[in-house]
């Protein structure tokens, strides 16, 4: 048998596509309890990332370098996006704010513009930064530029640092310049910011904090100062509440199939509070997954049975 090269399932493992209701959030870790619901659920593949679709009636992930679609309620199975001869997408992608398309990045490094209901995936990164890969995480809210981690120089010397691509003229700008593991740089809801991830602060390799800074890359800020490995900030559509994905103090990047915390705070990280205790990860909220009315937000659970 061929191995495949996306992440499987282990032997009873399966993935589940839960939403948590922001009003009903309580402090102390949850699996299922009253504020979450599990909308679907499989034990066929790995689904990961979860976006929420501007109109909040739907949720787009992807599963074995496909993207799916599946009604936002549960109510009817996932429905395969097309996206032409593009089927290596990652767990890196988001949807424009108008929502008429998706962006997503490819194993090949590159990233791709895609109609929201389907059509051929259109390139929008070039060779010519120099950049070997890049991982989608962000969307200015006026919809003309790209958040990104980018590399120059894979498996050997990696620095990931945080990139914008104009949609505009295609130009790419470079924020950081560092020896440290940057990711998940997104935008905030006005523009002022740019939140992410990084080991900057720390003498430990991929030991994260959440940081933000502007978007020209000016007035970094460090904002959670905890002995957890902190990732992906997520902000809110109306901008009152961040929530991110916290690992155990051990745990050295952002591996998959680890016990981790949801956490919530608002936009300087303080009023830190515990939302979910889940088995995850990796997939479990790499993008943001905020309905557009910021009362709720989605994530991927992967719970192994009799574990």
């Amino acid at each position: 048998m061929t191995p495949s090269r996306w992440r499987e399932l282990a032997p009873g493992q399966r993935a589940q596509l839960t939403i948590v209701d922001r009003a009903s959030v309580d402090e102390d870790p949850v699996d299922s309890g009253p504020s979450s619901r599990v909308v679907f659920e499989t034990a066929e593949s790995v689904i990961e990332a979860p976006n929420w679709n501007p109109g909040g009636d739907w949720l787009v992930f992807n599963s074995d370098g496909l993207l799916y679609r599946i009604k936002a309620d549960g109510s009817g199975p996932p429905i395969r996006i097309p996206t032409g001869e593009l089927n290596d997408s990652n767990n890196d992608h988001v949807l424009s704010p108008d929502g008429t398309c998706l962006f997503t990045s490819s194993q090949n490094g590159h990233l791709y513009r895609v109609p929201a209901d389907g059509g051929p995936a259109q390139r929008v990164s070039d060779d010519a930064d120099g950049l070997q890969a890049r991982y989608l995480h962000g969307i200015s809210p006026d919809g003309t530029t790209l958040a990104l981690i980018g590399c120059h120089q894979l498996r050997a010397a990696e620095r990931f640092n945080i990139f914008t691509l104009s949609l505009i003229d295609g130009s790419t700008r470079q924020l950081t310049d560092s020896d440290h593991h940057h990711d998940g740089a997104e935008y905030s809801p006005d523009g002022e910011w740019i939140y992410f991830n990084s080991d900057r602060a720390s003498t430990a390799k991929g030991h994260s904090q959440i940081f933000r800074m502007r978007p020209d890359g000016r007035d970094p800020q460090q904002l959670t100062f905890d002995t957890r490995v902190n990732w992906f900030p997520h902000l809110s559509p109306d901008g009152s509440s961040m929530v991110y994905l916290s690992y155990q103090s051990s745990v050295v990047g952002h591996p998959a199939n680890k016990d981790v915390l949801l956490r919530q705070a608002d936009p300087e990280g303080e009023s830190v509070r515990t939302v979910a205790g889940v088995f995850g990860g990796q997939g479990t909220i790499n993008v943001n997954s905020w309905a557009p009315d910021s009362q709720r937000f989605a994530y991927v659970a992967y719970p192994v049975r009799n574990r």
